[in-house]
């Protein structure tokens, strides 16, 4: 008999009114070939067959029959069975819960922003896996547990509507020490990557581990996902440059790390960011559920995006009503030549233009996720531009490879450290936030650094865009940082830290970026949650921590536009 070893995940969902039929789709991971299935309370549901990948069975079921702004409990079946809800389940049952039509995030559709409208997206990055119940945590209280107990408390309150994870799912590379020792078990920890994971069998284990645990289950299994990969979920300071991935490809390892990440990304990730629409053109997915075996169709498009990176997109959109999401993938869309150094190749690039300037009017909040913030401290984003300025030679031959050294020492690798990227987005943001069609705001969401804080630019040259634009970081939601870390990120916003960076880019000879920006609240640290409550052209934004017994404390609140 099929059982169910992972899920189910409720991923995309749309109950827009341009949506053909009110859609959700449900992701899960069976322990044998097998029919899935969900059946909701209101006579929705939906069917697949699993697809195999590397002896493991998947299914990413899709849900019909649902009606736009309404909520239905679903179970799910194996082959007949009902596996979903688990019988000693001490939560509430999972549901799908849709937006409500209509032009506006608001109920009817009028703009007035009544309370059926209002479209909450909570976000963060960085979780590294919780300990099993009863053992101490080295990191602290997990914000996705407060969520959940949160949730569960009171079904009925206000919830999410969606929540993004703007990246390190899962850590390939810092693996917990039940972890390390089913690798020792496995193959030993005396031959490189050692205590890393090494293919596809043991990223599974990272996502057993962190999706696993039963808080975090349930969650996943009522509250709408988008994610998007940050380097944690291949290795830290993942194509950081070229010379960084020459050394790397050298490695008699990595090949099998690559392509294992990515393949177990689109399995695990990807595939739920997509659209039903968007599915059903897919060739690969296409190619992998047709097969009995979708191993080797899966690992060819891995090799293939390793060689060629341009040739496979991970970005996508959403929309949710008048708020437009574009998740962007801001680290295998790399182009890493010194001569031509971009966070995004051209296709890419192009692809974000046209999303974001794509029928102007449509939509009065612009989100931007990235997992790496566009806005740094002063300091940080100066000492990124000055490196990699030395980097592609600006000082000669031995400041360049003092520069290497340094920006792999130092993880300088944001969107700081590719100046022309820096430049672009800004320049996009501007276009896309003025005029008479322009957004409420353009909010950048990102996460990566392990705390968090609010940004504002103002642009050095005319009046700047209409619409309220904004920086918003908050990492991680289950991890800890340093106390010298924090020290420097605290120093980095001050006058004495500009005036340092100041010297770093006169010293590479760097040009002056297109805006200025001055922190509006944190640095905050602690295991975190940021969340956008969306009611017409309004939004408001508020920062949660984590305490213990599970409870988040709300830390900061405010008005982002009127």
């Amino acid at each position: 008999m099929a059982g169910l070893r992972l899920g189910p995940l409720l991923r995309h969902i749309d109950g827009s009114s341009s949506a053909s039929s009110p859609s959700a789709t449900v992701w899960v991971e069976a322990t044998r070939p097998c029919a899935a299935e969900v059946r909701c309370a209101d006579g929705a549901g939906g069917t697949a067959r699993t697809f195999q990948v590397a002896g493991h069975h998947y299914a990413l079921i899709p849900v019909t029959g649902l009606t736009a702004g309404t909520e239905t409990a679903y179970e799910v079946f194996l082959d007949g069975t009902r596996v979903w809800p688990q019988p000693d389940s001490r939560f509430p049952p999972s549901v799908i819960r849709l937006p409500a039509p209509g032009k506006g995030v608001d109920g009817d559709g009028d703009g007035d922003g009544d309370d059926g409208g209002v479209l909450r997206i909570a976000f963060g990055s960085c979780r590294w896996a919780a300990p099993p119940a009863g053992e101490s945590d080295p990191v602290g209280p997990d914000a996705l547990h407060g969520l959940a107990a949160r949730i569960a408390a009171d079904p009925a309150a206000a919830r999410p509507d969606v929540l993004l994870l703007l990246g390190d799912q899962v850590y390939a590379d810092e693996v917990s020490d039940a972890t390390r020792e089913r690798i020792r078990a496995r193959r030993g920890l005396a031959d490189a990557p050692g205590a890393e994971v090494a293919d596809f069998e043991e990223y599974t284990w990272l996502y057993d581990e962190s999706w696993g645990d039963p808080e975090v289950r349930w969650l996943l299994s009522t509250v709408p996902t988008c994610m998007v990969f940050d380097d944690h979920d291949v290795i830290d300071d993942w194509n950081t440059s070229a010379a960084w991935l020459a050394d790397m490809r050298a490695t008699p390892w990595w090949r099998e790390r690559i392509l294992s990440g990515l393949m177990s990304y689109w399995v695990y990730q990807q595939l739920g960011n997509l659209s039903p629409a968007e599915l059903a053109a897919d060739p690969l997915y296409a190619a992998v559920c047709a097969r009995p075996d979708g191993t080797d169709a899966l690992r060819a498009f891995a090799c293939r995006a390793d060689a060629d990176p341009a040739s496979v997109r991970w970005s996508y959109r959403r929309d949710f009503g008048r708020t437009r999401l574009l998740m962007v993938d801001s680290r295998a869309a790399r182009v890493l030549a010194e001569d031509g150094r971009a966070m995004l190749d051209p296709d890419e690039d192009a692809w974000l233009r046209a999303q974001a300037l794509d029928d102007p009017g449509s939509y009065d909040h612009l989100l931007i996720g990235t997992s790496l913030p566009w806005l740094l401290p002063p300091l940080v984003h100066d000492a990124e531009a000055w490196n990699a300025a030395l980097c592609r030679g600006e000082r000669g031959a031995r400041w360049a490879r003092f520069g290497e050294k340094l920006r792999r020492a130092a993880d300088l690798e944001h969107w700081a450290a590719f100046p022309g990227s820096f430049a672009a987005l800004a320049g996009l943001i501007a276009e896309a936030g003025t005029g008479p069609a322009a957004p409420a705001s353009v909010l950048v969401l990102s996460g990566d650094v392990h705390h968090a804080y609010v940004a504002e630019p103002r642009w050095r040259e005319g009046p700047g865009p209409d619409a309220r634009v904004l920086q918003l970081t908050c990492s991680p939601v289950h991890n800890s940082i340093p106390l010298s870390i924090r020290a420097g990120f605290r120093l980095g916003w001050s006058a004495v830290a500009r005036a340092v960076g100041r010297r770093l880019a006169r010293h590479g000879r760097c040009a002056h970026p297109p805006v200025d920006w001055r922190k509006l609240g944190g640095p905050w640290f602690g295991n975190q949650l940021m969340s956008l409550e969306l009611r017409g052209r309004s939004a408001r934004l508020r920062l949660e921590q984590a305490r213990g017994n599970d409870v988040l404390t709300t830390v900061a609140e405010s008005e982002l536009t009127p």
